[in-house]
């Protein structure tokens, strides 16, 4: 009992001791990690350590508050630790790589943590794959198809030396979309496309956003996808930005939306009778996009947003000439041309939307 309290506070201890990284996970950067991997000797949080748990020959893991922890293993932590694996798990990380957060999607997180642990990707003996050639990739994806009924397996061809990625039909001989890297975009889409591996492509087209919602039964396979992606974009940035210095650069490689969900919107006149819509705010292009469905292919419309000094604001109230049966928590958003007026599903994503659409007006 004497050592089981000992090892504890000698663990805990080395937990928050000052320049090891053990304060943060070494694997998502959530604080406070509660959980260890002592074959690795790393500390990590519970999020990360269901992960661990799946790599058994690689990785054994323990709480450090709930388990007996020997003495050799509290040896063994102390000697190692997180900024010691960083050093050698991600000695050659490429920069266009992403990085999972705690907050980010299951199979991102699973195979960042694959990547480094059991296939050793991006250690010191790796040679880096420069992002011309790491952005260049073909293979099926499991793209949805006209009327979001059902997926079909589609060849997509991504290369950055050409500046474009292609999907090809069955029937067709050519392909059936040439997409420039340009507009390019990709971001995980779990819940909205319903599946664990869910990706949502979108790309401007005639002026218009266009989106492809794909998946590929492989978690490996999808967030490889992803990052050729990625390094086709960077490839991209890298060449017509020359001068751009790379912290720049790094956020405009992929991006999420800022914001996404329903709400409900009237037409110019503010007398049209208001109709549900799926928004999504791209804070980097300044867009607040509308969809009929989540799922569409096209936008029906898209809103600029501007910055404060040009004249936008965001009010937590209607127009005076917009009148309503039932008080709603709703939204204007003031813009040079017209005032457009939405309407939140409760007083929570009303707050959640005019904080959002502010980070834009003031960035």
């Amino acid at each position: 009992a004497m050592d089981y309290e000992r090892n504890k506070a000698l663990l805990l201890e080395l937990q928050r001791a000052a320049g090891t990284g053990n304060d943060r996970c070494a694997d998502c950067g959530d604080p406070d990690p509660e959980w260890a991997s002592y074959k690795l000797g790393i500390f990590i949080c519970l999020n990360c350590s269901g992960i661990h748990r799946n790599l058994p020959g690689i990785s054994r893991v323990k709480s450090l508050r709930l388990d007996f922890w020997e003495s050799n293993l509290i040896e063994f932590m102390k000697n190692h630790g997180n900024l010691w694996a960083k050093a050698k798990f991600e000695a050659k990380v490429p920069p266009y790589y992403y990085i999972p957060k705690s907050h980010d999607c299951m199979v991102l997180r699973q195979q960042w943590i694959r990547a480094k642990y059991e296939r050793g990707e991006f250690l010191d003996t790796q040679v880096c794959q420069d992002p011309c050639s790491a952005g260049s990739r073909e293979g099926c994806l499991w793209k949805l198809g006209k009327g979001r009924r059902q997926f079909q397996k589609r060849q997509f061809l991504l290369s950055a030396r050409e500046g474009v990625m292609k999907y090809y039909n069955k029937e067709s001989k050519g392909p059936k979309a040439v997409i420039s890297i340009e507009t390019l975009n990709a971001m995980f889409q779990v819940e909205k496309i319903g599946h664990s591996h869910g990706l949502q492509i979108t790309y401007v087209t005639d002026g218009q956003t266009r989106n492809l919602f794909v998946y590929h039964e492989s978690g490996k396979e999808i967030v490889d996808w992803f990052n050729a992606i990625r390094a086709a974009r960077y490839h991209y940035l890298k060449t017509t930005f020359p001068n751009v210095p790379e912290p720049e650069l790094i956020p405009r490689i992929t991006r999420n939306f800022a914001q996404e969900g329903y709400m409900e919107k009237t037409g110019p006149k503010q007398k049209e009778a208001f109709k549900v819509r799926w928004f999504c705010l791209d804070s980097q292009e300044r867009n607040l996009i509308y969809f009929k469905n989540p799922l569409d292919a096209f936008a029906q419309g898209q809103v600029f947003i501007g910055r404060r000094d040009e004249g936008y604001e965001v009010r937590d109230d209607l127009p005076q000439k917009v009148w309503m049966k039932k008080k709603k928590p709703a939204i204007t958003l003031v813009t040079p041309v017209r005032e457009f007026v939405f309407i939140c599903e409760n007083d929570r994503k009303q707050r959640e939307w005019m904080d959002a659409l502010n980070r834009v007006i003031t960035q």
